[in-house]
Parts: structure tokens; sequence; C-alpha cells
């Protein structure tokens, strides 16, 4: 029981900081700093417009990869496999 609280811990802290990742480029970046960003340039395009049209779309693919990654280490770490039904 021990060891499924601490895998269960590790995935809630993954998500935990995954999803706020998620929060600070979408919402953050993307809305509330929006023109405090549009100084900058990013690939010809002002940074705020960039974070919320394009740059939040890629960080949202590389969570979802860097989740699977996590999740794979995780489970060999904790040794959980799915079975077969």
């Amino acid at each position: 029981m021990n060891e499924d609280n601490g895998y269960w811990r590790a995935n809630l802290r993954l998500m935990l900081v995954l999803l706020s990742i998620w929060f600070l480029v979408s919402f953050v970046f993307g809305i509330l700093i929006v023109d405090f960003l549009d100084q900058f340039h990013f690939f010809g395009f002002k940074l705020g417009f960039w974070f919320a049209q394009q740059g939040s779309i890629y960080v949202f693919v590389i969570l979802i990869f860097v989740y699977v990654w996590q999740m794979n280490r995780l489970d060999k770490k904790f040794n959980v496999r799915e079975e077969d039904e």
C-alpha cells in the first residue's frame, strides 16, 4: 500500500507541475502579460502574439511528450504495468 501511495503522489506531483506550466504559458503569457511581451520579437512576430497563437500549442505538445516519458519512468520505478484485458 505504501508503494501505491508513492506512485500516486509522484503522479500527482508530475500532473501539478505540467498543469502549472500549461497555465503559465496559456493564461499568463497569452493573456495577462501579452502587452509586456509584445515589446519583444520572436521570428518576426511580437512575442505575446506568438505565445497566444503558436507558442502555447508547441508547449502543449511538448508537455504531452514529457508526460508520457515521465510516466514511463514512474511505471518502471514502481514496477507498474498495464494489464491486457
